[in-house]
């Protein structure tokens, strides 16, 4: 996935979460979780000490500690990733509404000035906030997350051919943040399309015509 996503909202009784944060929510003007972006800090839910509650943690399981920010996982048999996949202490929820990927191609918007591919967002029909699976840890630069991705179904395919977001109905939230190793990797599967839609090509930096 191209790294933009976004949630509208703010911590609520969410997939069987407490309406609360474990820590202190940042009290600078830098923190936006409405808008999600490599490195950007967003809200997740986990589990500590029999409780469910929310979180606030960076969009880099590596903490800066490779080249680019490591945001989006898919191989859950490595064994750097087969380590966090396996501990339920380590895996989390990222509560979404929408996320992007760019369009494939450039467009030229008409306006004299350099072709330039367009934002295509992504929403779930019957989930207005919908959960995503991921995992974190503690890194030197605090806490951590990635997201886990999977297949593209035939909607993000023909925008996306190489994977997308797994993406978590209600019921299997409590399987994602509880269950066995083997139990989770059955979760890394495609949302159906027929309950998603797309919206797009947008250009927010530029105006057509």
């Amino acid at each position: 996935m191209c790294n933009r996503a976004r949630y509208a909202g703010e911590p609520a009784d969410l997939f069987g979460s407490a309406k609360k944060l474990f820590p202190e929510r940042p009290r600078d003007n830098r923190f936006d979780p409405r808008e999600l972006r490599p490195k950007s800090r967003a809200y997740v839910i986990r589990e500590q000490d029999g409780e469910r509650a929310w979180d606030i943690m960076s969009w880099d399981v590596l903490g800066g500690q490779a080249a680019w920010p490591m945001t989006n996982v898919r191989n859950l048999a490595a064994p750097q990733w087969r380590k966090l996949a396996a501990d339920p202490a380590n895996r989390c929820l990222i509560p979404l509404t929408e996320f992007c990927e760019w369009t494939p191609d450039k467009h030229d918007l008409g306006d004299g000035k350099p072709k330039l591919k367009g934002e295509m967002w992504f929403t779930v029909v019957d989930q207005p906030v919908f959960a995503v699976a991921g995992f974190w840890q503690t890194t030197v630069e605090g806490n951590g997350f990635a997201m886990v991705t999977c297949d593209p179904n035939t909607l993000v395919v023909p925008i996306h051919p190489k994977a997308m977001i797994t993406i978590l109905r209600p019921e299997d939230c409590d399987v994602w943040l509880r269950g066995s190793y083997d139990e989770v990797v059955q979760l890394q599967a495609p949302y159906p399309a027929e309950q998603m839609k797309v919206r797009g090509p947008e250009f927010p930096t530029r105006r057509r015509g």
